[in-house]
């Protein structure tokens, strides 16, 4: 069964689907579950030891996350809307996320678990992050 359904360029996540990364303290992939690679279109070898942004949508305001990061820095939780890019630029997908901080072994680690947005809640992220 299919984590996600195909609209034209955007995928859906299923209400089931849950993706989870983990990424040292420069934002370096260190984890990547299966959903996240199946959603974003890559094996979990081409996303180990790349940096987060490697699914970075050029639609995202860098306002949103300089947010992001500057928050989960104080060691404070992170929640926001995201549009992430597939694998070779041909399509999109949104979440909501969960963005927190960890230490591992003496070093900040941030854990990234995303869920499928509403229809509204991607309405409303959209409309905002063209104002910033």
């Amino acid at each position: 069964m299919s984590i996600f359904s195909q609209q034209g360029n955007e995928r859906i996540l299923n209400e089931d689907a849950l993706l989870v990364s983990e990424t040292d303290e420069k934002g370096t992939i260190i984890f990547a579950n299966d959903d996240f690679c199946k959603v974003a279109g890559y094996c979990i070898d081409e996303l180990i030891g790349k940096p987060h942004n490697i699914v970075r949508h050029p639609d995202m305001p860098r306002a949103a996350f300089k947010d992001l990061w500057d928050t989960v820095k104080r060691g404070e939780v992170w929640t926001g809307y995201v549009k992430n890019s597939v694998q070779g630029g041909t399509g999109f997908y949104w979440v909501y996320a969960t963005v927190f901080p960890v230490m591992r072994n003496g070093k900040r680690h941030y854990i990234s678990c995303r869920k499928k947005p509403t229809v509204d809640e991607i309405e409303s992220a959209t409309a905002l992050y063209k104002t910033l």
